[in-house]
């Protein structure tokens, strides 16, 4: 439809739901049902798919000795209730079609002596600094093992959790620090290239108020990813393009507030991931006018360097089109820097703002909210719904009255509006550590904090591993 007034043209259109891709290049919308109906994307035909995984486990006796347990008799199967269905399990004749192998040779179990130790250190800095010490051992003699395992579940001991799970301090070359132990673990295991999971206490014994349903459909679906697993792949974005979004994240402390680091999240048009830390640059809110960073020409130019050269490094493939996504608007400089490094590089690119506001919203005539996938547009500024009422489930799996994105720049023009809202919309459904039916932000975006806060663990004289698995 179309509004009009002497001032505002507005025009709303209907995107429908995107499909993705599942085992016999079957197609559905919503992950669990395709996985339940035809298996993972990598398993017919083969595409990596891990028909064994080795699972090691990191924990004291009793967590370890629960947590197996825990998951066996996940893996087998999970009923559904009236808002999950039902998990069909994590076995080699259904669900993923993979199964898990245990041996005590890939378990490294932390005794009780070295909790009593770690407990009796009054200073929480010290604390949860010898708290990472101790799993980065154990991890550590993991890896030193002939046969290792191919995925590794921290179950952190309740008492052990609630000493060490965060630690606020101040240090004299940082100032104030703030550290979380999920993130420090996740930069340790890096370094070791074995993906990890946490599994807490809580979940193993029943008290984590989530339905177990979908507590099983998000574990086993991020356990199969992070294992090499692809569980569903994108249908329709188009061959030899990389999606590329732009983060940034401060260092530990508080002392550099105006020091920031890039950071860049690269998608191939199968929804395989890279993870990139750019250049350091300076950002002061007061005279840059704006508390979102933006970047230099010159680092701008040095940051799709960067992407250009790992994507062909790790996609062995040169991509034929990019596509950026920020969210906040191009400034001149990063603009000139964007188009600068892409021109004469790769055939097409388009540079894309996606802003997050709620002062715009459409009204229904119905009870219901709008339904995902609508799009509306004023003047040159479009707005997408990303979540809301889901047409093709009937379903609206919200807690609140949703709100649209605003795709508040465009720069390149070499893909039509419509195209570009369309891969938005699919690459909101492409989030392989859950089997959520979609997020608010294409994957390019999602995880940005997430991923810079993991980011801020890892020295500046370590490179982190490019791997998309290793921050989940």
């Amino acid at each position: 439809m179309a509004l009009a007034s002497a001032n505002v043209h507005m025009v709303a259109s209907y995107i429908p739901e995107p499909m993705l891709v599942f085992g016999g290049a079957n197609l559905h919308v919503n992950p669990r049902s395709g996985i339940a109906r035809y298996g993972p994307y990598s398993h017919s035909p083969r595409r990596s798919h891990p028909e064994q995984v080795r699972v090691g486990l990191v924990g004291s006796a009793m967590t370890i000795a629960a947590s197996t347990e825990w998951l066996r008799t996940t893996a087998a199967g999970v009923a559904g209730d009236e808002n999950n269905p039902e998990f069909p399990g994590y076995a080699a004749d259904r669900g993923f079609f993979s199964e898990l192998l245990f041996d005590s040779i890939w378990n490294e179990p932390i005794t009780q002596t070295e909790i009593g130790n770690l407990l009796a250190i009054s200073k929480k800095r010290m604390r949860f600094e010898a708290a990472v010490a101790l799993f980065e051992e154990k991890i550590r003699a993991i890896d030193d093992r002939d046969f290792r395992p191919d995925y590794l579940v921290i179950a952190i001991p309740d008492d052990v959790l609630r000493a060490c799970h965060v630690a606020d301090y101040s240090d004299k070359d940082r100032g104030l620090v703030h550290r979380d132990l999920r993130r420090a673990l996740k930069a340790v295991a890096m370094k070791y290239r074995i993906p990890t999971q946490l599994l807490r206490q809580q979940t193993i014994d029943g008290r984590d108020p989530t339905p177990m349903a979908k507590i099983a459909w998000n574990f086993f679906t991020g356990l199969y990813f992070k294992a090499g697993g692809t569980p569903w792949s994108p249908h329709g974005l188009v061959a030899g393009t990389c999606y590329a979004g732009i983060g940034f994240y401060r260092a530990l402390g508080d002392r550099e507030t105006h020091l920031h680091t890039s950071l860049v999240q690269a998608f191939d048009e199968h929804g395989n991931g890279l993870v990139l830390r750019g250049p350091n640059f300076e950002w002061d809110p007061a005279s840059g006018g704006e508390r979102s960073p933006h970047l230099s020409e010159a680092h701008a130019s040095e940051l799709t360097g960067l992407v250009l050269r790992r994507y062909r490094e790790e996609m062995k493939q040169t991509p034929r089109r990019v596509v950026i996504h920020k969210t906040s608007r191009y400034w001149p400089a990063e603009k000139a820097g964007f188009e600068a490094a892409l021109k004469g590089t790769v055939d097409t690119f388009d540079l894309v703002a996606l802003e997050r506001q709620s002062a715009i919203r459409l009204i229904t005539t119905s009870k219901y909210p709008p339904l995902r996938g609508t799009r509306f547009g004023v003047q040159d500024i479009d707005f997408l719904y990303t979540t809301g009422f889901i047409a093709a489930l009937g379903e609206f799996h919200g807690m609140h009255v949703p709100s649209p994105i605003r795709i508040a720049d465009h720069v390149g023009q070499d893909t039509s509006r419509q195209g570009l809202l369309e891969e938005i919309l699919l690459l909101t459904k492409m989030n392989w550590n859950s089997a959520g039916f979609c997020g608010k932000y294409p994957i390019t975006l999602r995880f940005s904090e997430l991923v810079g806060e993991i980011m801020r663990e890892i020295p500046a004289d370590r490179e982190p591993r490019p791997q998309f698995k290793f921050y989940m």
